[in-house]
Order: C-alpha cells, then sequence, then structure tokens
C-alpha cells in the first residue's frame, strides 16, 4: 500500500511538473516590467502573480533554474501574454532589444523657437506647428525659472541630443529640451539675480540678447554690465535683436518704419526688457547675465573683421567708436 501511495505521489508531481512546464487559454496583453536589480525569484513570482505562467513556487524555480536564463533576465518593460510558457516568458526578458535607430539634433545658442521647429522638422519629420504649439504653451513652466504663462521662448536649451528616428514626438523633444536647460541651469550663480534686481526670467530675457549680440566671449560679460547699467539708469536699451524678433527681416535689416515701431519688443522706445526672450542661450550667455562685468560702459558699437565690439560711457565717445568702426 505505501508503495502504490508513492508511485501515485511521484505520478501526480511529475503530472503537476508537466502542468507548469505548459500554457493553454486566452492570451491578452501583459506589459511586463523588470526592475534593476530584480532577482529571478522576483520575476517569476511577478510572472505568477500576472498570469504570465502557470506556476511558481518550488516548480516554478526548478523550470526556472531548467532553461538557464535565469541569470540573463534584463531590466526593462517588455509586452508579454498571459498564459504563456516559463520558457518563453524567460526567453523574451533575456533577449536583447533590437538596436534603436537614432538620429542627432543640434539646436545652435542663439536659435527662436522658430527655427528649432525647422530644425525638429527637417531631421525628425515634426510638423512645425505642431511643435511650436507645444512650444509656446503659456501652461508650459520650469520652476523657478520659467513660471507658466509666458511660453517656452529661450527655455529648449542649445545643445547636440539624440532621439529616436520613429517615433520621437513634438512632446518627447519640447520636454527633453526644457529639461536640458534645468539640468544646466543648475550649475549657475541664480543667487546674483536678486543683488541684481532682476527675476529669474529676466535673467533669461537678458541672456538671450547677450546671445544674439555677442560676436567673441570676451563681450559677454560687457554687453551684460551695458544692459544692467541702461536699466539701473532708465535708459532704453536700444538692442536692435529685440526688434528683429518681432518683425525678423530675411536680410536682418530694419527699415526707419521698423525702428518707430510700438512693438514691445521695440527697445529703442520702450525703456526695460522685452517681455520674453529673443533667443535660447547657451550656458555662457546665462553666466555673463548672472555675472556681468563691473564696467562702467553705457554703449558698444561691432567693431572688426572678428565681431569684437568697442565699449564707451560718454555719448561722445561711442558716436566716434561708431563712425571709426562703421565708417
Amino acid at each position: 500500500m505505501v508503495f502504490l501511495l508513492f508511485l501515485g505521489g511521484v505520478a501526480a508531481a511529475g503530472a503537476y511538473y508537466g502542468y507548469c512546464r505548459g500554457a493553454s487559454g486566452p492570451q491578452r496583453p501583459v506589459s511586463f516590467t523588470v526592475a534593476p536589480g530584480s532577482s529571478g525569484e522576483q520575476v517569476l513570482a511577478a510572472l505568477h502573480d500576472r498570469g504570465v505562467i502557470r506556476c511558481g513556487g518550488v516548480v516554478g524555480r526548478i523550470l526556472l533554474r531548467a532553461t538557464g536564463d535565469a541569470d540573463r533576465i534584463r531590466a526593462g518593460t517588455y509586452d508579454l501574454t498571459t498564459n504563456m510558457t516559463l520558457e518563453h516568458a524567460v526567453a523574451v526578458l533575456s533577449t536583447p532589444s533590437p538596436p534603436v535607430a537614432t538620429v542627432r539634433v543640434t539646436i545652435p545658442e542663439g536659435y527662436r523657437l522658430t527655427q528649432i521647429a525647422d530644425r525638429v522638422h527637417e531631421l525628425l519629420g515634426i510638423p512645425p506647428d505642431r511643435f511650436l504649439k507645444l512650444a509656446l504653451s503659456k501652461g508650459l513652466t520650469l520652476p523657478p525659472y520659467l513660471p507658466p504663462g509666458h511660453g517656452g521662448e529661450g527655455f529648449l536649451f542649445p545643445n547636440t541630443y539624440e532621439f529616436a528616428k520613429d517615433g520621437t514626438t513634438a512632446g518627447d523633444v519640447v520636454q527633453r529640451l526644457l529639461a536640458e536647460f534645468g539640468t544646466e541651469a543648475k550649475t549657475l550663480p541664480w543667487r546674483n539675480a536678486k543683488r541684481l534686481g532682476v527675476s529669474d526670467y529676466d535673467v533669461v530675457i537678458i541672456a538671450s540678447m547677450i546671445e544674439r549680440e555677442a560676436k567673441v566671449p570676451g563681450d559677454r560679460p560687457k554687453i551684460a554690465a551695458v544692459i544692467y547699467n541702461r536699466l539701473k539708469r532708465g535708459m532704453t536699451l536700444g538692442i536692435d535683436a529685440t526688434l528683429l524678433y518681432d518683425d525678423p527681416s530675411p536680410d536682418g535689416q530694419l527699415s526707419a518704419s521698423d525702428l518707430r515701431s510700438n512693438s514691445p519688443y521695440n527697445t529703442r522706445i520702450h525703456p526695460g526688457l522685452p517681455p520674453t526672450p529673443i533667443a535660447s542661450p547657451g550656458l555662457a550667455s546665462l553666466r555673463a547675465a548672472l555675472e556681468p562685468a563691473h564696467v562702467p560702459y553705457l554703449y558698444y558699437v561691432l567693431c572688426g573683421a572678428d565681431g569684437h565690439h568697442r565699449f564707451s560711457v560718454r555719448y561722445a565717445d561711442f558716436l566716434h567708436d561708431k563712425a571709426v568702426c562703421l565708417g
């Protein structure tokens, strides 16, 4: 009798083992995530709980060891189904994903959102209007630098990025570039903004003007100083790049009527800062906006083939420099 019972137990165990190896029933999609550092037993238990495999426990562990792939399970998210064999499920979880084709997207310093939209369309095929709708959204925010209600001009950080060639959305690009601004911004002395009498958002406006004006690195802190010095005196900034932002001309020139325009970006007639940044500043221009040179300059003029500027305190000196540099 005992022997018969033993044989019955062995038969039952064998049947159960065979049952656990198999699979049947409806196969419904299951999105399954393996967290980094998960053990084979943790994955086994999760597969059983989600209905992917029939058995966990001791028999499941035996079957898992039998696959020989328990140590090859990779972290990530996978598309599985209910009612798979353990062998099949482990094969999916241990097979490297095929490489994703990517595209390198370089956003130069000083690009405005419309230019970024064109570059993204050229390289990723995302329609410019779809990109700009998100990038200019008043709900876009990046505390404490970008409060809601302004749009993202100036905050999509210029850099080189890699995106998936297929499936990348406008939202993916906007959020990636916005997050990069947040990462880079952490390296800067934003505490200086209060001492300079401006908000964090104002700093980005100033940095965007520096980016559009400066042609050589050494001029950035001096141009920043001119901007702050004129703001303190209540003088208009007189930076034509701000007016070009509002009414861009293909040849980069402004007519006499343009210069008299009542646009809020016309810093020849309106004191203070323009309402938004006019481009995406790089790290050097952001730093210059937070660390302007300690100089009394109020004027500058482009001078020389290398793009440097001459700086002056008196208007008469500015006129002299202008005559010399521009002929």
